[in-house]
């Protein structure tokens, strides 16, 4: 019989590491509205409340969020603008697969 030492943390591995994760081509494709208020499809966003004012930051930031981690790239380029996407990024907080590609703005 053999012994089995227990998984540590570091050999844990994480759905939200290894879910696939997808993105438009291009930020210049993104051309969802600046403001105003918008509707979250409900694979993007399951929460209570999917309709987000993008006149708020914190709309803004829900959104954002949702979409880049949860949305197909056909969801980010109808719900994300690409002006506002580069204004609130330093805000977003973001799992590393969606966020890897660094700073795409400089």
């Amino acid at each position: 019989m053999t012994s089995r030492s227990s998984p540590t943390a570091d050999d844990r591995v994480f759905y939200r590491d290894i879910k696939p994760h997808d993105a438009p081509q291009s930020l210049d494709e993104l051309r969802g509205p600046r403001s105003g208020l918008i509707t979250l499809p409900i694979d993007v966003y399951w929460g209570l409340t999917p309709i987000v004012n993008l006149d708020s930051v914190g709309g803004v930031v829900l959104a954002y969020q949702a979409t880049i981690s949860e949305g197909q790239a056909g969801d980010q380029i109808e719900l994300l603008n690409r002006d506002l996407l580069i204004e609130i990024w330093p805000r977003l907080v973001l799992p590393a697969r969606a966020s890897c590609m660094g700073e795409p703005f400089s």
